[in-house]
């Protein structure tokens, strides 16, 4: 910052600039790393190191007085390097995202990029879920529904250029968006939407086909009602036939599911069927071998959805019973539970089943009180059209994104249960489609990391994409196959327990000597 860094700080508050105002501007001071015991994902149990910045909080006013504001924090660190960052959300969003983490798969040794020189910036999305609220309640509003499918990334991204040209004179020189989850989605969202925006962009496992994940997470749950939920040993009995039917398939015995492509076609549940007169946690039953094809069987619309997709992908196979991280992982995190689904959702039940059943409710049929049991997606076609067109980010056509020089990478975990890899996996192979493959290749990549879960845990799933999309946009670097590491958190070393090649898109890695617990021991095949 030129002059004065405080100064320059508090000078800038003042009179709102049209919508938007700043209720705040201090200079913070330098914060030592640190880690917590707990938290939702392992990149959010580690506080980086942050330099002396100028924390900015301010808001956006909405057009509807009923609409809550669009809240935002700006980063702008005291040493600039030009360059800007935003981050994405999660969920349904409704908390402050402060820029101040780690982002997405960022490796936990690395320095953060505030602490790189990046002005960092996040957004509630324009609204703020209140503690015992369902997360869904805010899309009851139109403008704050809007807000949370598009609006607010943009205007916040707006608002925090007209903050670095204040503090620093100038505008940024690039700017970046990295995001994960519904963040993934908003990645996707500004390249699509406003592809003058941003030169370099990271989506990871993005929550893109957002209609059909509602609806597919909810008819996964409809399937495991009362008996027919599968319990925590049986989920285990799922996990070990995996594992002894695909494990071995890239050359070790390593206690990963390298091709879980090649998995989902070998792999049948009708091999854990009760025999007659059998029960107990050793088999399924009929209805339970009904639910796992389900989940793995794509989810039908009788009608089109925006960008012609008409389906949602069936979930993969491995990692079920990923026990890495918290009490428990995979499945049960995700899809079953610690209890069969309930109506209206408790919080014991799968996130799927919670944010599928309450998304029904609150954003599909506008009814608070409805019973998704009776739900019925034909009588909710226009809205379901309506959402689709706002949240779906399925557009193929980054024409525009990639002749302005703008570069994308994505990532898919092949163990995730929150959202399907193989939509992510679809959506890029549209771009192939509507672009041409030599053509994609020149701005966007597709990475896919096995047995990795949606929060990053389970399989090694760290790999600095900030670094690989500065070296792409500003020196041309592209990148080829990547290193995936899997690290302790455990500070100051974050030691790597194991590494794999992060490959792209189909390639996976495949086994040829050495340790297993070291990427060097792996190539990567089709």
């Amino acid at each position: 910052m030129a002059g004065d860094p405080a100064a320059t700080c508090a000078g800038l508050t003042g009179p709102a600039q049209g919508a938007v105002r700043i209720d705040s501007a201090s200079l913070q001071a330098p914060s030592p790393l640190a880690v917590a015991e707990r938290g939702p994902t392992p990149a959010a149990l580690i506080s980086p190191a942050n330099p002396a910045f100028c924390k900015v909080l301010g808001q956006i006013a909405p057009t509807d007085p009923k609409a809550p504001p669009i809240k935002f924090q700006v980063n702008l660190p005291v040493q600039w390097n030009g360059r800007s960052l935003q981050y994405g959300g999660g969920g349904f969003n409704g908390m402050l995202i402060t820029g101040l983490g780690l982002p997405p798969a960022y490796p936990f040794d690395k320095p953060a990029p505030l602490a790189r020189g990046f002005v960092t910036y996040g957004t509630d999305s324009g609204h703020e879920t209140k503690p015992g609220e369902l997360p869904q309640v805010f899309a009851l509003n139109d403008e704050a529904f809007e807000n949370f499918a598009h609006l607010s990334y943009k205007k916040v991204r707006d608002a925090a250029v007209a903050l670095m040209t204040r503090a620093y004179g100038k505008p940024p020189e690039k700017l970046y968006f990295m995001g994960s989850s519904e963040g993934g989605r908003e990645a996707l969202t500004m390249a699509q939407r406003y592809p003058d925006d941003f030169d370099g962009i990271f989506a990871r496992v993005p929550v893109i086909n957002w209609v059909g994940l509602q609806h597919a997470g909810t008819r996964s749950g409809l399937v495991t009602m009362d008996d027919n939920w599968i319990r925590p040993a049986q989920v285990k009995l799922v996990a070990d036939a995996v594992l002894k039917a695909c494990d071995t398939a890239d050359g070790a015995d390593d206690q990963l599911i390298a091709d879980p492509v090649g998995c989902k076609a070998k792999f049948s549940p009708e091999t854990l069927r009760c025999a007659e007169g059998q029960q107990g946690d050793q088999c399924l039953t009929a209805a339970q071998i009904k639910a796992i094809n389900t989940l793995h069987s794509p989810f039908k619309f009788p009608f089109t959805l925006a960008n012609g997709l008409d389906d949602y992908p069936g979930w993969g196979v491995s990692g079920e019973n990923n026990p890495s991280f918290g009490p428990t992982g995979g499945w049960m995190s995700w899809w079953l539970g610690r209890s069969p689904p309930a109506q209206p959702p408790a919080q014991t039940n799968g996130i799927a089943w919670i944010y599928g059943a309450g998304g029904i409710q609150y954003v599909f049929a506008r009814d608070p009180k409805l019973d998704v049991r009776t739900y019925k997606l034909e009588d909710h076609k226009t809205r379901l059209l309506e959402v689709s067109r706002l949240m779906d980010s399925t557009n193929p056509d980054l024409s525009r994104f990639r002749a302005r020089g703008g570069r994308l990478i994505m990532l898919e975990h092949m163990a995730d249960y929150a959202q399907s890899p193989y939509a992510g996996i679809r959506y890029f192979e549209n771009v192939q489609r509507a672009l041409g493959k030599t053509e994609t290749a020149e701005f966007a990549r597709l990475y896919t990391a096995p047995g990795v879960d949606h929060v990053g845990a389970g399989a090694p799933a760290n790999v600095d994409m900030l670094s690989a999309l500065v070296d792409w946009v500003e020196k041309g670097l592209v990148p080829g196959d990547l290193d995936v590491v899997e690290q302790k958190t455990e500070a100051p070393s974050f030691s790597t327990v194991r590494a794999l090649p992060l490959c792209q898109w189909p390639a996976w890695p495949h086994y040829k000597s050495g340790p297993v617990n070291a990427a060097s021991s792996f190539y990567c095949t089709p």
